[in-house]
C-alpha cells in the first residue's frame, strides 16, 4: 500500500488574479490539507514560485500534478519528497521587554536557538528565526513558558538537491 509522505509541490507560473483560487480548489475537490503555502518571485523574470507543502501518497500526488499543470497559467509543477530539497521557515516572537532583563533564561534560548532579536522597544522585543520546523516549534515551546504576546510563522520555502532545468525549459519554449 502507498503510504502517505510529506512533499514539496513547487509550481512556477504567471503570476494572475485568481490562479490561487483555482489552486487551491485543486486540493479543496480533494479533501487535501495544505500544510503550508509561499508564493514569491522566482530566479525567472515575471515567473512566480510557489512552494506548498502537502501530506499524501505519491499516487495522489501524481493527480494533482497533472490538474496543477493543466491551468493554463501554469507553466510547469513539480514534487518532491523531503530527502530532495533543502527548506526553512521563518518565525517572529514578541515578547514583554521586562523579560529580556529579568530573566536571564530568556538571553539564553535565544543564543542557544541561534535566533536574533529584531527589534526592543519599552513594551516588546522580538525575535526572529529561521530553521527547520522542529528548531521553530522548540524554540516556540521555550518561550511559551514565559509568555509570548504574538508569534507567526512563515510557509516552507525550499529550493531542491539537484538542478531545477525550469530556466531551459523556458528558454526552449520561448524559440
Amino acid at each position: 500500500m502507498n503510504e502517505q509522505k510529506l512533499y514539496t509541490v513547487t509550481i512556477y507560473s504567471e503570476n494572475n488574479i485568481g490562479l490561487l483560487n483555482r489552486i487551491s480548489a485543486i486540493f479543496q475537490r480533494r479533501h487535501i490539507n495544505v500544510e503550508s503555502i509561499n508564493i514569491s518571485t522566482s530566479e525567472i523574470e515575471n515567473v512566480s514560485k510557489w512552494t506548498i507543502m502537502v501530506w499524501l501518497t505519491e499516487e495522489r500526488m501524481k493527480k494533482i500534478i497533472g490538474q496543477i499543470d493543466k491551468q493554463v497559467e501554469v507553466i510547469k509543477a513539480f514534487y518532491h519528497p523531503e530527502d530532495e530539497t533543502i527548506y526553512q521557515e521563518s518565525c517572529l516572537f514578541k515578547i514583554k521587554s521586562d523579560l529580556l532583563f529579568e530573566e536571564r533564561q530568556i538571553q539564553n534560548i535565544i543564543k542557544e536557538s541561534s535566533a536574533r532579536i529584531v527589534t526592543v522597544n519599552r513594551d516588546f522585543f522580538v525575535i526572529e528565526k529561521s530553521g527547520r520546523k522542529d528548531e521553530i516549534d522548540l524554540l516556540h515551546r521555550e518561550l511559551s513558558v514565559f509568555g509570548v504576546m504574538q508569534f507567526t510563522r512563515s510557509g516552507r520555502i525550499a529550493v531542491t538537491k539537484d538542478e531545477m532545468k525550469i530556466s531551459t525549459m523556458l528558454k526552449a519554449l520561448q524559440h
